[in-house]
């Protein structure tokens, strides 16, 4: 079938390119011609150039990420009878939260039909994680996922080849032509996918400092705002947590390694600072669902399906149901790690505090021993990764070890090592961290 063009696309670019708002129809016309090539990639990136550079209203956001929604199959899960709500977080360093949080809340009543991504330069992606499970599958057809919600009230997958196929070809361009940092773009891209999941409503962690996209607070609401509103208007109640991503979240950054992590979390042994943030966000799922009004109330239920091992029975469903060995649920060692390790020291003369560990230098440096991607194509290695030893806060002993590098290749342990001694800095005196949860973000009206 041939695209009938009613307006010429240099014509939309220009309009763009001068400050001018689009209109509905020619945002349809754009999606449209970047799935059929009727926009060749270089016109397709022009007017991602000059929407990084003129922006977008609140309108014209809503309708781009609407026509990217509806560019292929939209989920509609009338059959399932409990609350579906999902939780999309804009991407950190040792962030394992999905992991913990699907299973946690299906455990305390709620749907959970997630769509997830791949890690991209330093920050991890939920299906790489996933794959680091012997025989996990992330890719369920349509028959299967529908009957896997039914079953055990949740799914991970990746996205299909025929579900929001502009947001794949748009990001693609994105990555390459220095689009990727634009409000309206961002929020178009996070919320076509997830709002074609046939979810009922949407919780959104945004995350903000030096291991996130967002590096400062102001910029970060700015992102938060925008996905509310738009997700919002679009019918879906929407609720961002802004979280703080100044350092990895967590003890371990790398795939296998935070499963493992993940694994330890939902038998109640996770570090405190990955529980309160997946404590918050999946209290937020359950109230937006409508199970609890009260966030405290929905918090003792999460601790209750901690305690009582439902949580992680959940977690060995879903490994089995989408092909995964269960066994490892109940043996984590079954995930394969380097046998390669490292202790990098602390070059101390006293006693001391680390006052902050960089996460972007901690993904960089995970990323260098082969744990994430420098392209989209890139294969990645699943064993690898750094578990730390010391967090911010903890009390230092000259010598002392801060963490551990599992390697597979040595020539990348050079790199990898400048990279994690940058990310330490010291205190001679106790630090006083700050609160994890920066804030909330609800639709306003």
């Amino acid at each position: 079938m041939v695209l009938v063009m009613a307006e010429l696309p240099q014509d939309i670019i220009r309009a763009k390119r001068d400050g001018e708002a689009l209109t509905k129809a020619q945002i349809e016309q754009f999606v449209a011609g970047v799935v059929s090539g009727a926009f060749r990639d270089y016109q397709s990136s022009a007017l991602l150039m000059a929407i990084v550079l003129n922006g977008m209203s609140a309108e014209e956001t809503a309708w781009l990420t609407d026509a990217m929604m509806r560019s292929g199959r939209v989920v509609d899960l009338p059959e399932i009878e409990r609350p579906k709500v999902d939780k999309h977080s804009t991407g950190g360093v040792g962030d394992k939260v999905s992991l913990i949080l699907a299973p946690l809340a299906a455990a305390c009543g709620l749907c959970v039909p997630m769509m997830s991504g791949r890690g991209l330069g330093h920050t991890g992606g939920t299906l790489d994680k996933l794959e680091a499970i012997p025989g996990f599958s992330v890719e369920l057809d349509d028959a299967a996922y529908r009957a896997q919600l039914r079953s055990i009230h949740q799914a991970m997958i990746g996205q299909s080849a025929d579900m929001v196929p502009a947001d794949r070809k748009l990001y693609a361009l994105r990555d390459v032509t220095s689009t990727v940092e634009s409000v309206p773009l961002i929020c178009a891209s996070i919320l076509s996918k997830k709002l074609a999941e046939g979810i009922d409503a949407l919780v959104l962690d945004v995350k903000c400092g030096k291991g996130a996209f967002m590096k400062t607070e102001a910029d970060a609401r700015q992102l938060a705002e925008s996905l509310v509103r738009i997700s919002s208007t679009m019918g879906k109640p929407t609720t961002a947590i802004l979280t703080r991503m100044d350092d990895p979240l967590g003890r371990m950054v790398g795939n296998s390694l935070e499963v493992r992590e993940a694994i330890d979390c939902l038998k109640g042994q996770g570090p405190a600072d990955l529980m309160e943030v997946t404590y918050t966000l999946t209290a937020e799922m359950l109230c937006l669902g409508g199970l609890y009004s009260d966030h405290s109330e929905a918090r003792n239920c999460l601790e209750a399906a901690i305690a009582d091992g439902s949580a992680l029975r959940a977690f060995e469903q879903l490994v089995d149901a989408q092909g995964g060995d269960p066994k490892v649920v109940k043996d984590p060692s079954l995930l394969k790690v380097a046998t390669q390790t490292h202790e990098f020291c602390a070059t101390l003369l006293e006693t001391a505090y680390v006052e902050s560990i960089d996460a972007l230098r901690i993904g960089e440096a995970a990323r260098m021993l082969g744990a994430g991607r420098a392209h989209a194509d890139a294969v990645i290695d699943l064993t690898v990764g750094i578990e730390l030893l010391k967090k911010s806060g903890d009390r230092v002993e000259p010598s002392e070890p801060l963490c551990r590098l599992y390697y597979s290749q040595p020539d990348e342990l050079a790199a990898a090592l400048e990279r994690v001694e940058s990310a330490y800095a010291f205190s001679a005196e106790a630090v006083d961290l700050p609160d994890l949860v920066m804030g909330r973000v609800v639709a306003s009206g």
